[in-house]
């Protein structure tokens, strides 16, 4: 007789099972922690072992491939680990079609393959997760922690478990004066706080940005990290859908620099990436007086930023035309910004800033309410 086939599994294969899916639910996006209760964190073993292939003839996707050889019923290739709700879900559905056999070993595969990669990583590859929002005119911004640290994979992971969040929860208005010196303040002082300290403490340190504010006050943030400390800024892409991965983009790009015609004028330095900034809304505001330097593209849109080569090249272009703009100018003589550019561009805009070599900044924004280009930020002191 053929010996009974009952539900024991195995505690190597259990095993094998937990280490696979690192203890977590593998139902698509649950992830849920097994080892612990989710209401008071006591340690405790919450997982359920679900067949994907049913155990039962009459189970919810019987047995399939398995009819004449039930054995393998028990083995790995076909057991996920789930927590009691998710469990429940996918038995539910007694004929096997929303949750399918195909369906189920397809996400065993992806958790699995993610946990694998996860575990992976160089230890070296820790980052710390910075998030900065603040509200851009009648907008308030949304970032999502857990966007963010996808973002990371499989380049880095997060050193920490929650995020750092430099932001600040309040009604103030990209309209007002006090907007300016409040956010500006305040993510000073966050920065100060919550940043210096890693950085004091470590050699060994990496940072990545995830930022969603005014140009302005992004370009700032990236003052404040300068490019010593190693950091990598992500952008958020919302086409074909909201993602901060970096997508496929050109192998080669070009960034245009149109210098003005005389030097003797004090400088202006417009950034026309995500649209085009005619001179007149600049004259009108500073008068005839200034002389224009741009930095553009062939086609300025807002979505012409799309992997990290793009974003060296800028970087390189940018240093060299500062450098071009101080022995123009003079380091004394403040340079005025009018900027329209992705969020990376205008964080790592700020990090170029050589504190000690640069001129001082002044920069504008464009502001909906009233129409042009107003006066935010100062950056650096007039010797």
């Amino acid at each position: 007789m053929a010996k009974e086939v009952t539900r024991y599994i195995n505690q190597k294969v259990v095993v094998q099972l937990w280490a696979r899916a690192a203890g977590r639910c593998e139902f698509n996006n649950c992830n849920r922690a097994l080892y612990k209760s989710p209401i008071t964190q006591e340690q405790g073993n919450i997982s359920e072992i679900a067949h994907i292939w049913s155990f039962s003839e009459k189970g919810p996707r019987g047995w399939g491939p398995f009819r004449f050889n039930r054995i393998k019923l028990n083995e790995l290739p076909n057991l996920m680990l789930m927590c009691h709700d998710c469990h429940k879900i996918i038995d539910s559905d007694k004929e096997g079609k929303r949750y399918s056999a195909k369906l189920l070993t397809q996400w065993k595969e992806q958790h699995e393959e993610r946990i694998a990669i996860v575990a992976g990583v160089d230890p070296s590859k820790k980052s710390h997760v910075i998030l900065y929002g603040a509200n851009i005119g009648e907008e308030k911004s949304k970032l999502q922690p857990e966007h963010a640290k996808d973002a990371l994979f499989p380049d880095w992971y997060p050193a920490q478990e929650y995020p750092i969040k430099l932001s600040m929860n309040w009604e103030g208005k990209d309209d007002q004066d006090s907007y300016w010196k409040t956010e500006k303040e305040n993510l000073q002082k966050a920065f100060a706080r919550q940043v210096h300290p890693l950085i004091d403490d470590s050699d060994t340190i990496h940072f990545s940005i995830f930022a969603l504010a005014p140009m302005p006050l992004m370009i700032f943030l990236g003052t404040l990290f300068t490019d010593k400390i190693p950091a990598q800024v992500y952008q958020l892409h919302r086409e074909p859908y909201p993602t901060w991965h970096w997508v496929d983009g050109p192998d080669s790009f070009e960034y245009k620099i149109n210098q003005p015609k005389s030097f003797e004028h004090p400088p202006v330095l417009i950034v026309s990436l995500s649209d085009t900034i005619c001179h007149s809304r600049i004259t009108d505001i500073l008068g005839e007086s200034v002389s224009i330097w741009e930095l553009t593209i062939e086609n300025p849109h807002n979505d012409f930023l799309k992997n990290k080569l793009q974003l060296s090249i800028y970087r390189e272009t940018l240093r060299k035309l500062m450098v071009n703009i101080g022995k123009k100018h003079g380091k004394s003589t403040p340079l005025s910004i009018f900027p329209t550019m992705s969020v990376a561009c205008s964080v790592e805009l700020g990090r170029i800033r050589m504190p000690k070599a640069e001129m001082p900044w002044i920069i504008y924004d464009q502001n909906h309410k009233h129409n042009k280009f107003i006066k935010a930020l100062r950056i650096g002191a007039s010797k």
